[in-house]
């Protein structure tokens, strides 16, 4: 087992680190079952990947809920879905509120704010306040714009880039292949469709999703085989934050070893990309965690808090960032 798991980390220093090329989705099922003793040095690989082919610097984003709660979809991680009995309900947020959270985000230093809607897909009333939301955005606060309204149609995709919209997010959130287990009102190739979409018409793609949620290391594997293929500019990487009321809440929270592996091999598997620390790591990884993530392939974290979780102060991933002299990505080297 060990002359194998050597070999893995040969292979990927020489491919990834020297070449720039992703792992196929063989070596990164080795990459995730590495035993503890060699998780060290593959975290230090990886950090040597992000360094090389990202450069020192972290972006930071914050986000917030335009529309919270009542969702039609049954993700079964999701504590906002309408289907389920979980204590989120339906909630708006008005346009003055909205342009104060992104004045609050960067404030923090971050340059991305990503406006946040619970829905299938956006109807012409949230089209028209996401709308008015983003001019106002724009006229008061400087700061990038995304967004993350579900599946969009091609007309909503050209509205967005007209408006400015800098990045739209759409998670795949799991392998094709263990989709149907965590939806089941939509199709993986739905979230697929809108993705292509975005990216043609020139916004960037911010596509992601959750580990932890059941799915095998082989399926772990196929799930960053695929986003590397959708060539994407950032990745989330949330871990489950079992939530009370869904079909999830009894999945046990992921160990954060294994969490550090994930980061580890999304890292190999896309060793240009921005990845980026999001939802659950709290939970699963802790203070401790969250250095050795930044020290493992991470170069992009939400700061404050989540949709419907909490997060880590602002203030404490700006410290551990000056901590490790890791330079926060300026909005000029953004426009």
């Amino acid at each position: 087992m060990t002359a194998i798991d050597t070999s893995v980390l040969s292979r990927a220093r020489e491919q990834v680190l020297d070449g720039g090329v992703g792992l196929g989705e063989r070596d990164l099922v080795e990459v995730l079952r590495l035993p503890d003793d060699q998780l060290e040095a593959l975290l230090a690989l990886a950090h040597q990947v992000r360094m090389r082919w990202c450069g020192p610097e972290v972006e930071v984003e914050g986000i917030v809920s335009l529309k919270t709660g009542g969702c039609p979809e049954d993700c079964h991680f999701c504590s906002q879905s309408g289907q389920f009995s979980s204590p989120v309900r339906a909630a708006w947020l008005d346009i003055s509120s909205l342009v104060e959270a992104a004045r609050q985000t960067a404030a923090t230093g971050a340059s991305e704010f990503c406006i946040v809607a619970a829905v299938r897909g956006p109807d012409q009333r949230l089209m028209d306040q996401v709308a008015e939301g983003v001019r106002a955005i724009r006229a008061e606060v400087d700061i990038q714009v995304a967004c993350s309204l579900g599946m969009l149609s091609q007309d909503q995709v050209d509205r967005l880039a007209a408006l400015g919209v800098h990045r739209y997010n759409h998670n795949l959130e799991t392998a094709r292949s263990y989709f149907d287990r965590v939806v089941t009102t939509h199709t993986w190739q739905e979230r697929v469709d809108t993705l292509r979409m975005v990216a043609a018409a020139g916004m960037e793609v911010c596509c992601g999703g959750i580990i932890g949620m059941g799915e095998t290391l082989e399926q772990r594997a196929e799930f960053a085989v695929q986003l590397a293929d959708l060539a994407p500019d950032e990745v989330p990487l949330n871990f489950l934050n079992p939530r009370p009321g869904t079909p999830f809440a009894d999945l046990p929270v992921l160990d954060a070893r294994d969490a550090l592996r994930a980061i580890a091999a999304f890292r190999l598997a896309l060793p240009r990309t921005i990845l980026r620390f999001a939802g659950g790591r709290e939970l699963t990884l802790g203070d401790l965690g969250a250095r050795q993530g930044m020290l493992g392939g991470i170069n992009a974290v939400i700061v404050g808090n989540y949709l419907t979780t909490l997060g880590r102060p602002a203030e404490s991933d700006l410290e551990l960032l000056a901590e490790l002299k890791m330079p926060i990505k300026a909005l000029s080297a953004t426009l």
